[in-house]
């Protein structure tokens, strides 16, 4: 009687804990793998934003409906989401970090951002959690357990990846769901498709003056790569945009990689243009017992998007007065 009674037990519990794993944000192959404690833990999180009223047919709607709708997102982004609640929680990861971090969706989910980020980019972290105000835009640098090969490793051998995070607050109301940051993370640097026909490349260094340029800048701003040589970049930017340029600069010399995000740039034919900078610092070589010389950074690589084409002519300029 007593066997009976704990099959019994078990069989009940199972069939809990597979109910609870269908109701996680996770796809099918990811439920059926999870281990219980695992479906406890994330349970427990997703308890804290589940929208109890909404009947089953609607939230099954709204299930699909997200889904495609994430799907085409992500495949443009060349990145992932990531919900963060106000105390660092990761909430919710889209299924494909596993491509950029090596870690996967539930050994993430579930765990605070803190346990895996930098411990410089804590403050940083910390300021961006607050409700000061709606939109953010900023850069960590996270554990991933991807090689520069794009093999794994262990979490102990984990490296520091540096994430261009963008998002917004979603502040929500009703007592069964709480307050969060919804993020897009783009590893940086980004993909070489990203490469256009109105892009330069440029290096610069450590002050950001320029040391080289390709000849696409003849084409888009109007400069001979001649003419930037020992130039500064602060020097081309409009007033309005050094804050931008300088936060930029500075998460160079911190993260060794940033996005400046939007500002104008000096057009030689008169006017500004709107453009974007990814820039990373090239270290130097390393010192060894043969080669004795202090280990410094090389130059600074920037790679920018030139966001409007120029056109040198009478009405371009009346328009860029104009605005």
């Amino acid at each position: 009687i007593s066997r009976e009674a704990a099959r019994r037990r078990r069989r009940i519990e199972s069939d809990v804990f597979r109910d609870l794993s269908r109701l996680l944000p996770l796809q099918l192959s990811a439920q059926t793998h999870l281990d219980k404690p695992s479906i406890i833990r994330l349970s427990l999180k997703e308890q804290q934003i589940c929208d109890r009223r909404l009947d089953c047919e609607e939230r099954e709607t709204q299930e699909v409906k997200t889904l495609e709708e994430t799907s085409m997102y992500l495949r443009m982004l060349e990145g992932f989401l990531m919900v963060i609640s106000t105390e660092g929680d990761m909430i919710f990861l889209s299924d494909n970090v596993s491509k950029y971090m090596g870690l996967t969706q539930t050994e993430l989910m579930g765990h605070n951002i803190f346990e895996f980020t930098h411990p410089c980019d804590h403050e940083e972290i910390r300021n961006n959690l607050l409700w000061c105000r709606p939109k953010r835009d900023f850069i960590i640098r996270i554990k991933s357990t991807l090689t520069h090969r794009g093999r794994s490793t262990n979490l102990k051998s984990a490296s520091w990846k540096v994430l261009h995070c963008q998002g917004c607050v979603k502040v929500c109301l009703t007592p069964s769901s709480v307050s969060c940051l919804l993020l897009t993370c783009q590893p940086l640097p980004l993909s070489h498709t990203l490469l256009s026909t109105h892009t330069f490349t440029s290096q610069h260094r450590m002050d950001m003056r320029f040391t080289y340029c390709d000849q696409s800048v003849t084409l888009l701003l109007g400069y001979s790569p001649d003419e930037l040589l020992g130039r500064s970049i602060y020097e081309l930017c409009h007033a309005l945009d050094t804050n931008c340029l300088t936060k930029n600069h500075l998460n160079l010399c911190w993260k060794s990689q940033s996005v400046s995000g939007q500002y104008r740039m000096l057009v030689k034919g008169g006017g500004y243009v709107w453009v974007e900078s990814h820039s990373a610092v090239i270290p130097g070589v390393r010192p060894s017992k043969s080669r004795r010389c202090t280990h410094q950074p090389l130059c600074i690589l920037c790679v920018t998007y030139v966001l409007r084409c120029v056109s040198f002519d009478f009405n371009y300029l009346l328009e860029e007065i104009e605005n």
